[in-house]
C-alpha cells in the first residue's frame, strides 16, 4: 500500500512540475522554430546568392568574348578603312598624273596634225610650182629645139641673143612663150644664178657652174634646169615621204598612248568607285560594331555593378541573420 501511494504521490508531483515548465518549453520550442526558420531562409538565400554568382560570372564573361569580338572586328574594320583610304590616295593620284599625261598627249597629237597639215600644204605648193616649172621649162626647150632644127630668122635672132634675158624676149616676140613663161624662166635663171654663186662662194664648192653646162648652149642651160627642178622635186616628194611617216608614226604612239592612258584612267576610276564603297560599307559595319560594343561594355559595367550590390546586400543579410540566430541562441540559453 504504501508502495501504491509512493507512487500515486509520485505521479501526482510530475503533473505538477509539468504544468509549470510547459510554458517555458513552448517558448524554447518556439525559439527554435524560429532558428530553424532563419536558418532555412539563410540557406535558401545562400543558394540564390550563388546561382547569382554563376549567373553573374558567365555574364560577365560572355559579355567579355563580345567585347573582345567586337574590339577585334572594330580594328580589322579600322585597318580595312585605313587601306581603302591609302588606296584612294594612290588611285586618285593616278588619275591626276594620267589626266596630265592625256593633256599632253591630246596637246602634242593636236601639235602633230597642225604641223603635218602645213607640211602637206607647203609640199603641196611647192610639187606644184615645180611641176610648173618643170613644164614650163621643158615646153621652152622643146620651142628652141624645133626652131634651130627648122632654121629661119628665128634661129639667127637666138643665135644673136647677148643674153639669156635677152633669148627669151626673142622668143616672146616670136610668139613661142608667153610674157609670162619669160618672167618665170627669167627669174628662176636669176634664182639659179645666185645659188650658183653661194656655191662657187663655199669652200667645198664643185668646180664650174651647176646649172651652166659644158657647151654653154641656151638648151642645155634649159635642160639642166629641168634636171635640177626635177632633182628637187624628187627629194621633195622624199621629204614629204619621210615627213608623212614620221607623223604617222608619231600619231600612232601618240594615239596608243592616249588609247591605254584612257583605259587606266577608266581602270583607276573604277578603283576608286569600289574603293570608295568598300570604305563606306566599312565605315557602316565600324559604327554599328562600335555602337554594340560600346552597349556591350556599359551592359559589363552594369551587370559587374548589379552583382557587387547583391553581394553587398547578400553580405548584409547573412550578417543580419548570423546576428539573429546568435541573439536566438543566447535568449534560449537563457531561457533553459
Amino acid at each position: 500500500m504504501q508502495k501504491i501511494h509512493a507512487a500515486l504521490l509520485a505521479a501526482a508531483t510530475a503533473r505538477s512540475v509539468q504544468a509549470q515548465i510547459n510554458p517555458v518549453s513552448k517558448v524554447v520550442s518556439m525559439i527554435s522554430e524560429l532558428q530553424t526558420q532563419i536558418s532555412n531562409e539563410g540557406a535558401t538565400a545562400k543558394t540564390q546568392y550563388a546561382e547569382l554568382v554563376e549567373t553573374c560570372e558567365d555574364r560577365i564573361r560572355n559579355l567579355g568574348f563580345e567585347i573582345k569580338t567586337g574590339t577585334s572586328e572594330a580594328d580589322s574594320l579600322k585597318a580595312a578603312i585605313a587601306k581603302e583610304v591609302a588606296a584612294l590616295i594612290v588611285f586618285n593620284s593616278k588619275v591626276e598624273e594620267l589626266a596630265g599625261a592625256l593633256a599632253t598627249d591630246e596637246a602634242d597629237l593636236k601639235a602633230a596634225a597642225q604641223i603635218r597639215t602645213k607640211e602637206a600644204a607647203d609640199f603641196a605648193a611647192q610639187e606644184k610650182e615645180l611641176m610648173e616649172t618643170i613644164d614650163m621649162v621643158s615646153r621652152a626647150t622643146g620651142i628652141l629645139e624645133r626652131e634651130m632644127a627648122k632654121g629661119g630668122a628665128a634661129l639667127v635672132q637666138l643665135r644673136n641673143a647677148g643674153s639669156l634675158a635677152q633669148t627669151f624676149d626673142v622668143m616672146v616676140h616670136a610668139s613661142m612663150i608667153t610674157t609670162s613663161d619669160s618672167a618665170k624662166l627669167t627669174a628662176l635663171i636669176q634664182d639659179t644664178q645666185k645659188a650658183r654663186d653661194a656655191d662657187e662662194e663655199a669652200p667645198d664648192a664643185p668646180a664650174g657652174a651647176v646649172y651652166e653646162s659644158q657647151s654653154g648652149s641656151i638648151v642645155d642651160t634649159l635642160q639642166d634646169l629641168t634636171e635640177k627642178a626635177e632633182s628637187q622635186l624628187a627629194d621633195l616628194r622624199q621629204t614629204e615621204v619621210t615627213n608623212r611617216h614620221n607623223y604617222e608614226t608619231l600619231k600612232q604612239s601618240l594615239t596608243d598612248e592616249v588609247k591605254f592612258a584612257t583605259e587606266d584612267m577608266a581602270a583607276a576610276k573604277a578603283g576608286i568607285s569600289e574603293s570608295s564603297e568598300r570604305k563606306a560599307t566599312a565605315e557602316g559595319d565600324l559604327d554599328v560594331t562600335t555602337k554594340e560594343l560600346n552597349g556591350d561594355v556599359q551592359a559589363k559595367a552594369d551587370v559587374q555593378q548589379q552583382c557587387e550590390t547583391a553581394a553587398s546586400n547578400h553580405a548584409a543579410e547573412s550578417q543580419s541573420r548570423d546576428e539573429e540566430l546568435k541573439a536566438l541562441a543566447q535568449a534560449k540559453a537563457v531561457i533553459v
